[in-house]
């Protein structure tokens, strides 16, 4: 029984973090866009919209980058205490 509670909240785990992965990179990508959008409709232009969406994207990315780290350090952190 012990190990299968244990084998649950490993699954929940991984799912709450592929979904902070999905939002920490689709949250920027779309505010970025819609700002661009935005600004493109009322200053009648039609940069905005894809230099603002690459911005969300590398946004995105970088919030990747440190929820992979973060989470990297601390498996490497429970590994040596045991």
């Amino acid at each position: 029984m012990g190990k299968n509670k244990k084998y649950n909240r490993s699954v929940y785990q991984s799912l709450a973090v592929i979904t902070q992965f999905g939002i920490n990179m689709l949250v920027p990508i779309f505010l970025c866009s819609f700002a661009g959008l935005f600004l493109d409709r009322k200053l009648g232009t039609a940069f905005w919209f894809v230099l603002l969406f690459f911005v969300g994207a590398l946004a995105g990315f970088r919030n990747i980058f440190i929820l992979a780290r973060k989470i990297y350090e601390g498996e490497k952190k429970d590994e040596n205490q045991t």
